[in-house]
């Protein structure tokens, strides 16, 4: 049975820490007021000098696939995971040139059924249409040894699809995306960061090694790697509070604080049939 998330920060075998993954969207010039998803939209400026804050602190960015050593126990450092959601061409243009500038890998979560596509499943919701990478843009991500990860064929919202569809969408977005770049994907994230039980099994079964949601704690060495927690950056995250929840177990208490309170905005269920993590109320696309 996998472990409880909450706990993450006293679990830590001796030797190992904690690890924070933090979640980005977009980099871009953020829209103006009142835009669904405003809060998700980075200035490239920012991104690139929390990128370099963390570095000139000793600390390294690391895809999910270069993290696994670390997630496994067989590596120790100063080691933070970095994952944009959704593939937005944006990414390629500012978070690439900001990533490599200081050395650190990242993975990009693409949708397979919109490789250079637009965001169409936020158009409904009146966010502006932002367009994704290309399978050229892919492949220069990738040979230059940052991570594709899939995030499902369509942007599904798990919960919200019969175990049939549920599995093509998981499975399939692996094979689509190493058919296009010939290369193993090897890393999920859940759309929205909501999902069951069941699909925890699928993305298993359809053989990626990892899984991220968006419970905001940090990951240690015996959680189920399949349930990771990340850490999701806002337009609202200060310089200082992104260095406290990646060098000091600032998110962890935070988390554990809210929950001591009572149901916090972002959860991971416990019912089974429930979704196992629950988006805030600013919700990630």
């Amino acid at each position: 049975m996998p472990q409880d998330l909450f706990n993450s920060s006293t679990r830590a075998p001796p030797g190992t820490r904690p690890i924070a993954v933090l979640s980005y969207h977009q980099t871009a010039r953020p829209p103006r007021r009142g835009d669904p998803v405003r809060t998700l939209v980075l200035p490239p400026w920012r991104f690139a000098l929390q990128m370099r804050t963390l570095k000139a602190l000793g600390w390294t960015g690391l895809s999910m696939r270069d993290l696994e050593p670390y997630l496994r126990g067989e590596k120790v450092g100063k080691v933070f995971g970095v994952t944009l959601d959704d593939g937005y061409l944006n990414n390629f243009e500012h978070a690439f040139p900001a990533l490599r500038a200081v050395g650190f890998t990242a993975t990009a979560f693409v949708v397979s059924g919109q490789v250079g596509g637009s965001n169409v499943w936020d158009h409904a919701k009146g966010v502006r249409p932002a367009p994704l990478m290309g399978v050229e843009h892919l492949r220069a991500w990738s040979d230059a040894g940052l991570e594709i990860g899939a995030h499902t064929r369509s942007h599904a919202d798990l919960t919200a699809c019969d175990k049939a569809t549920a599995r093509r969408e998981i499975a399939g977005s692996r094979h689509d995306l190493e058919q296009l770049l010939g290369t193993e994907i090897r890393s999920f994230c859940y759309p929205y960061g909501e999902h069951r039980p069941e699909h925890v099994e699928m993305a298993r079964a359809a053989g990626f090694a990892t899984a991220t949601t968006i419970v905001s704690t940090r990951a240690c060495v015996g959680d189920d790697p399949m349930r990771l927690p990340r850490i999701s950056v806002h337009l609202e995250t200060t310089l200082p509070m992104l260095v406290a929840q990646v060098t000091t177990g600032y998110e962890d208490w935070r988390r554990r604080r809210m929950h001591r309170r009572g149901p916090p905005a972002v959860q991971l269920a416990q019912q089974p049939g429930a979704a196992a993590s629950i988006r805030p109320g600013a919700s990630a696309p």
